[in-house]
Formats: C-alpha cells, structure tokens, sequence
C-alpha cells in the first residue's frame, strides 16, 4: 500500500515540501494553523515567491481543473493522524527576540499537538533546523504521549530560495538521522526519485543529521565573510577583491561559489542559524569551538555600514540632509520575495535615519519591504527609483538591474553616481554612459 505523507506547517519550507511530495507520487496532506494560509493554498496560491511553485500546487491540489488531487491542506490535528504514514514537520524555527538561541516553541507546539492524534504506527520525521540535542528530546515527548507505535527521525532541508523546488526533487544530498531499519526503509520509499537519480542518501544518527545543516550553513556564511574581509583588505591596498576572487577560485579546494564580495548575507537563515549555533556550543561548554563565527556574524555586519559610508561620500561626505539616494534591491537575495535581515533594507533604513531621502525599487519584494520599512519611499520601476537621485546603489543582484540601460538612467538622474554593492553590474558599460562605478573591494576597478 502506497505511503501517504503529511507535512506539518505550510510555510516557505513546509509549501514546497507538500507540492514535491506530490509530485513524487504520493497522497499529501498539509496542515497550518492558520486558517487564511490553508485557504490560499487549497486555492493553489502561495504566500510567498518562489519560481515555479505556484505552477507546481497547481499541477496537483485537489479542486484545481486537470490536477492530480493528490494534494489537499487541512487546520485538522485529527485528520492529519488519521491519514498519514510519515509525518514532515517543518515549522519555523526564528532567533529568540534579544539573544542568539534559537526559539523552538513552534517546533515543541507541533509536536505537542501532533503526538495525541498518532494513534497507529507512524514515522514522524523533523526538517526544522533545530539545536543539537533537539531529535532525542522531542523522540521521548513522542514515546510518552503518542498511542501508537511512532518513531522519530531527523532529515535537514537544504533548499535555496529561488531553487527550492529544484533543490526538493533534485537535491545534492539527502541526511537523514534514523535510530532503525524501519526508519531508514520508509525514508528511502519517500526519497526513492531522487535516490535513484542519484542523489546521495546519507545516514547517520540524530545529533549528526541536526548538525549537518548548522554546519553547512555556518561555513558558507564563513565563505562570504572571508571574501569580504579580502575585499577590505583591497580597498586598504588598492586592490581588487573580483580578480582575487577569481583567482584563489581556481582553486579547486578552495572553489569559485559564495566568493562574491558585497554588503553581505542576510535572510531567515545564515544569520539566524549561525547566531544559534553560537549559543548552542555555549550550552554544551564548547563554545570556543565557534568563536570564530562571532568575527564571521561581525564582517557581515561591518559591510552594510560601508556601503553607507561610501553613499554619503558619494554625495559630499558629510551628511545625508537633502539628498536623494535610490536603492535598487529589497530583498536578501534575487528571485525571492523575502527581507528578512535584508542588507539592502539594512543600508536603506540606516540612511533614511541620517537624514536622506530613500526609494527602493525591488522587482518582487516591495509588498514586503513596505510592511518592514513603511516609512521609506518606494517606486513601480528601477527608472522611477532613480528620478532624481544624488548617487543610485545597487544592493540585490537581480538579473533586472544588470540588463538596465544606463544611459537610459543617466537621463533622469541628479548625478550619475552609482555604488555596486553586489560586484555584479558591467562597470565598463556604465562608465561608457558616463557614470562614475564604485565597486565594494575595488577602489580602482
């Protein structure tokens, strides 16, 4: 009898989980605890922006002329129980206000919630990205209030957003934290597409699997800061952090990715994960093993700031008062609606409080920005941002802005003044229509 799946929490992750699952073949069935986001989704809409999702839920929610069926969403604890054989949970996990820890009362509220319904063998498997220690805690709250014959296993989400479809029905590898054959055989049945495509299938115990994702997400992070601390180097010695880059890339060690000097990481998880993990080792009185990501969190952090020093010399070097500053990027990264911890609203906020007059223009996240940041100016196009502008910064590097035309900008400016803040425009063509291009890292370039 074929498995049928439900995934817990229909959010960023939970959303794409659901819509792969189905993909894969399965009967899925997805729970949130918001009545308005179960709506949305059974209509076949999503709350949030990722290429093609929308297409993905569509090709499958039941209701939905010419889908599947095979993917409906329920508020129904009991339902949930009733139907499924494995169990994702995959709820969010944010930093706690005012410390570096991470907030698992999401987590510890699904499962509460979840273990009373279990009522028959099941296997409920975490993707949330958790501290360490987290499976086996949560694996005794199930042994002790769940009925029936239910086990725990722990499979980490590496999605990227902007490729997290692809990142779900193609992944480089999958780990899953298993204590049984059991376990280890029904997550192969899930994965068994991918698996056979040749996805690598990594199994291993709870603490290791927990850690996994932490681990990977903390030497990326470590990856970007590095570069950037090139990249100050550069602008010390007048060199440039692009060539530097490009070389040490060849590197095969080393490598060519996460090797892009700029303003920085942010979003819903680099910051977050890393700050977590910090804490984490603290707790475990192993905490000098990651001091060393406290000067990682603090480059990154550094950079948002020099972008606002290289703006206001930009425009005379004392004040922002009076001037017109556009900033191209909202979101954290391109092809993603999401300004968590976003450096472009980061440099955006910090010069609208020194007194300059900001607009944003992003091509998916202003709705978003908006409710984060109301009281800066927005615009409907990169042309309207920039009417007028005292110096223009480029902070997410959505493909839009590097097909501008700049001479096409360069009409409706004040001055042709543009800061590259993601290393990605054409400097040549913008000089060739008369701007002057700095480049973070590449005081000459």
């Amino acid at each position: 009898m074929a498995l049928k799946i439900t995934v817990i929490g229909t959010g960023y992750l939970g959303a794409t989980h659901a819509a792969a699952m189905a993909e894969l073949g399965f009967e899925v069935l997805g729970l949130d605890v918001v009545p308005e986001k179960i709506e949305m989704l059974s209509a076949g809409k999503v709350p949030m922006y990722e290429p093609g999702l929308e297409e993905l839920l569509a090709k499958h929610v039941a209701g939905i002329e010419g889908s599947s069926g095979r993917l409906r969403f329920t508020t129904s604890w009991e339902e949930i129980g009733e139907f499924g054989d494995v169990h994702f949970v995959c709820v969010n996990t944010p930093q706690k206000h005012g410390e570096y820890a991470c907030d698992m009362s999401y987590v510890d509220s699904a499962f509460e919630s979840l273990a009373p319904v279990l009522t028959r063998t099941a296997l409920v498997v975490g993707k949330s990205t958790v501290p360490v220690g987290s499976a086996q805690r949560l694996a005794e709250l199930l042994a002790e209030k769940a009925p029936g014959d239910v086990e725990l296993a722990w499979n980490p989400e590496f999605l990227r957003e902007g490729y997290a479809v692809q990142d779900t029905l193609h992944p480089d590898r999958l780990v899953v934290g298993v204590t049984s054959e059991r376990a280890e055989k029904l997550l192969r049945e899930v994965y068994a597409t991918p698996v056979e495509e040749g996805s690598p299938f990594v199994v291993t115990d709870y603490p290791t699997a927990e850690l996994v994702k932490t681990a990977a997400n903390s030497f990326l992070a470590t990856k970007i800061s590095f570069i950037n601390a090139m990249a100050e180097i550069c602008e010390a010695a007048d060199g440039d952090v692009v060539k530097l880059a490009e070389a040490i890339g060849h590197d095969e060690r080393i490598g060519k990715k996460f090797l892009r000097a700029g303003v920085g990481f942010g979003g819903g998880c680099l910051p977050k994960d890393i700050r977590a993990f910090m804490a984490r080792a603290g707790e475990l009185g192993v905490d000098q093993a990651l001091t060393f990501l406290r000067e990682v969190d603090s480059i990154n952090m550094r950079r948002r700031g020099h972008m606002v020093e290289l703006a206001r010399d930009a425009v005379g070097g004392d004040s922002f008062l009076g001037k017109r500053v556009a900033v191209l990027g909202a979101t954290f990264k391109p092809d993603s609606d999401d300004v968590r911890d976003s450096p472009a609203l980061n440099v955006a906020g910090q010069i609208h409080l020194q007194g300059g007059q900001v607009t944003v223009y992003d091509p998916k996240g202003m709705e978003n920005a908006r409710r984060l940041f109301p009281t800066l100016g927005y615009a409907a196009s990169a042309l309207e941002a920039v009417r007028g502008a005292d110096v223009v910064l480029h902070l997410t590097e959505w493909r839009e802005f590097r097909e501008l035309d700049p001479a096409a900008l360069g009409e409706v400016v004040t001055s042709r003044i543009v800061l590259d803040g993601r290393n990605a425009l054409d400097g040549v063509k913008w000089r060739e229509a008369g701007w002057t291009y700095r480049a973070m890292g590449r005081p000459r370039a």
